[in-house]
């Protein structure tokens, strides 16, 4: 069995790469870092260190290496003969492996089974996303004569990664925990045989508790650790009012999680303190900095903060501490993060009602539009 993985970095190595090795696949990387491909192809394996609970090592190897920039035709070949395809590159970058995605089909056999595509990415339906700039590339006529060669299943997937020591070189540490979760139905009864990995018939719910409960927490310490001094997210959680805030937000999204979903109140209280332990993990060095990158991003319409925050507005509900989270994130300042340059370049150039527009998607209508607007003039009075 053969696996094509898109994006080489410490989420695909850490994570992807590491359950389909276990899984049995031959895993190729692809990736446009020069630098990482060359140093994966002169390897004969490389480390994966959990730490946690029941610390472990792992040792991956019989994989190889290509250049998506570089060696696009031999990357084509790898995707028109693997068995399964994902992705670890963020949802932005889905765009740039389509091109990819579309030349293995065209050279893929029609009686070979179909490519099992999976998006594992920090985001909703991504996997759809991938399938669509996909399609997007061809005529609906080669689209519908080709489609047919590959099966798109949507992902949740759910592990810290954090940044890794510079003198790590291929090795990976990561938490022990972990999640993947598959939908089901596009595979039918041919599902992909990975045992780290469970099948659900319905994937929203599993997206939206984790992009609601980890991804909204983690970047809410980052945030609020940021304003608060701290270097560490496990550090930041040390702090009294860090953690209060933090716990205020996870409260607010997983009341809309049990009521959209309906998750026992009792389940999703279990979980959220479990994501919260997680967190606290020192052996973890994740920076405040690092999870809170991209900082536009994570205040779009339908990511961590916003999207939550809208549905409880629309519910009647006032997101008082997710609000709260999105005025610390109008205070994250890096030079090093482009987007947080980004950031307050249009907070010092743009009224309120014109930065919130733009990055949040939000109509003036809407019940979060107006509280988020004076969350953004606060700011830039100060």
């Amino acid at each position: 069995m053969k696996a094509v993985h898109f994006g080489a970095g410490n989420i695909g190595r850490g994570f992807v790469g590491l359950l389909l090795h276990e899984a049995g696949y031959e895993v190729v990387f692809a990736d446009v870092n020069a630098e990482l491909i060359d140093a994966l192809a002169a390897a004969d394996a490389y480390l994966v260190h959990a730490v946690g609970r029941e610390s472990s090592t792992t040792r991956v190897d019989g994989f190889r290496a290509l250049n998506s920039a570089t060696d696009a035709d031999r990357v084509a070949d790898e995707v028109a003969t693997a068995d399964v395809l994902t992705t670890a590159v963020g949802p932005t970058i889905l765009r740039f492996i389509a091109p990819h995605v579309l030349a293995g089909l065209r050279a893929r056999a029609d009686e070979a089974p179909p490519l099992q595509v999976m998006a594992c990415e920090n985001a909703i339906n991504a996997t759809d996303l991938l399938r669509d700039e996909t399609a997007a590339l061809c005529s609906a006529e080669e689209w519908a004569s080709i489609a047919g060669r590959a099966v798109f299943a949507n992902t949740a997937v759910d592990r810290i990664v954090p940044g890794q020591d510079p003198d790590a070189g291929l090795d990976v540490t990561v938490e022990t925990f972990f999640e993947w979760a598959i939908e089901r139905r596009p595979f039918g009864d041919a599902a992909p045989a990975i045992p780290g990995a469970h099948f659900v018939d319905d994937l929203a719910p599993y997206i939206e508790r984790k992009l609601f409960t980890v991804n909204t927490g983690h970047a809410s310490i980052a945030y609020f650790g940021f304003i608060g001094g701290h270097v560490s997210i496990a550090d930041a959680l040390t702090d009294p009012l860090v953690e209060a805030a933090v716990t205020g937000v996870l409260e607010e999204t997983s009341a809309l999680l049990v009521a959209k979903h309906e998750f026992a109140e009792e389940a999703q209280t279990r979980y959220r303190e479990t994501i919260l332990e997680r967190f606290r993990n020192e052996a973890l060095p994740d920076t405040v900095e690092r999870v809170g990158r991209q900082p536009l991003r994570k205040l779009s319409r339908h990511e961590r903060f916003v999207g939550p925050a809208a549905e409880l507005a629309d519910r009647g509900i006032a997101p008082r501490a997710l609000l709260d989270a999105m005025a610390a994130a109008l205070r994250f300042d890096v030079p090093a993060d482009e987007q947080s340059v980004e950031l307050q370049r249009m907070l010092r150039e743009q009224d309120a009602e014109a930065f919130v527009a733009e990055v949040t998607g939000l109509t003036p209508t809407h019940a979060l539009f107006a509280p988020f607007v004076e969350r953004v003039r606060e700011r830039q009075q100060a």
